[in-house]
């Protein structure tokens, strides 16, 4: 377990959060399958909810800014200057979708594309300084960027957050994960044959739970669907499913002891 009420090093995935048609739809899946207590939000802010496991923030959900949004989980990267990584995410090749700007006394924020179409937000924090907790049941395990195009990625990134990488692949396998300060804060990876096509480049969300199996048969109970059954991995098991409005995350069990 991870605990933390500062801001994250720049360039640590610190924060999801995901925009619904359904909010209370997506309050009753998430409550159900994560645990997690998800007070209403300020209509100013789009009902924004901060959703907490032991009083503790660990995902946000909201209604959508715009109706025709993909329904998707975002994951933002800490910043201690939304406006400098902005700047770099153009210079990089990439493109600021909106912001930087700011959220009440919460932080600084954008929303962006890589420069292979992949989305994801930058936080530069003030009072909301990310999660609060990590690693435990009902949070954020780790974050994932994969695409088609493994060394361009590589290179945006690494021009943007200044990322070092450490090669985890094999003999059918391209993947690294990406550091800082030495520590592993996430992975990059290359999506395979077993991606539909129209599948684009994208950061994935991985959300811990105790039985990957049961997790991923709640579920489907609640109206979700599965996307990769659960398998094996050294890291532990995991399986993919969609929400009940389509949102995609993975449900990683920790390997037994």
């Amino acid at each position: 377990m991870v605990t933390r009420s500062t801001p994250w090093p720049d360039g640590t995935p610190c924060w999801v959060d995901a925009g619904f048609d359904d909010l209370g739809k997506a309050r009753a899946f998430y409550s159900s399958l994560l645990g997690w207590e998800i007070p209403p939000g300020a209509e100013d802010f789009g009902n924004y909810s901060t959703c907490v496991v032991d009083g503790k923030a660990v995902a946000g959900i909201a209604d959508k800014m715009q109706p025709d949004m993909p329904t998707v989980w975002t994951t933002y990267i800490a910043t201690s200057n939304a406006d400098d990584a902005a700047a770099k995410v153009k210079e990089a090749g990439g493109h600021v979708m909106f912001g930087p700007m700011t959220v009440g006394d919460f932080g600084r924020m954008a929303v962006a594309t890589d420069s292979l179409g992949g989305v994801f937000g930058l936080w530069e924090a003030a009072s909301h300084t990310g999660f609060q907790v990590a690693n435990e049941p009902g949070t954020v395990t780790w974050n994932e960027y994969m695409s088609r195009h493994f060394d361009a990625a590589k290179s945006f990134y690494g021009k943007v957050f200044g990322y070092e990488y450490a090669d985890m692949g094999g003999e059918d396998i391209t993947y690294a994960t990406f550091k800082v300060d030495g520590a592993d804060v996430g992975g990059m990876g290359v999506l395979g044959s077993q991606w539909p096509p129209e599948v684009p480049a994208n950061w994935g969300v991985y959300f811990n739970v105790e039985n990957a199996d049961a997790s991923i048969a709640k579920a489907v109970e609640l109206g979700g669907t599965v996307v990769s059954p659960a398998f094996d991995t050294p890291f532990g098991r995991m399986g993919f499913v969609n929400d009940d409005q389509g949102a995609g995350f993975w449900l990683m069990q920790a390997p037994q002891a």
